[in-house]
């Protein structure tokens, strides 16, 4: 079964590109996904830009809104995604917990529909 992780941390916290922090965690995340595309897991996933690029789209009477920002107010924004595949919601959690976001924010893990 397919599953989502959505990926969350405090951007204002994040590492600065250059800086030792900065490349200690991309060689975390490259250790993540080496194991994870080892396994066969890996489906797909990527960083995404800062919320502050984000639009929240909404339409309501045949009007469309596009508000700045993200979706959600709060200490964490979405900072990444994968698509994994395991065996069931246990093995995807055990792995969720490996992912470093896991451990200076947090992941959750939804199951994908078969369509």
């Amino acid at each position: 079964m397919k599953y989502l992780y959505l990926l969350y941390a405090d951007e204002s916290k994040m590492p600065a590109p250059g800086t030792p922090a900065f490349d200690a965690q991309n060689d975390a995340f490259n250790n993540y996904f080496a194991e994870i595309d080892g396994k066969g897991m890996f489906k797909a996933g990527d960083p995404v830009q800062a919320s502050k690029t984000s639009k929240t789209v909404r339409v309501r009477n045949h009007s469309t809104e596009a508000a700045s920002g993200p979706f959600a107010k709060g200490a964490e924004q979405l900072v990444g995604f994968y698509v994994i595949e395991a065996g069931d919601l246990d093995e995807a959690v055990k792995y969720a917990a490996k992912c470093p976001a896991a451990s200076v924010g947090a992941v959750e893990v939804r199951p994908i529909f078969s369509m």
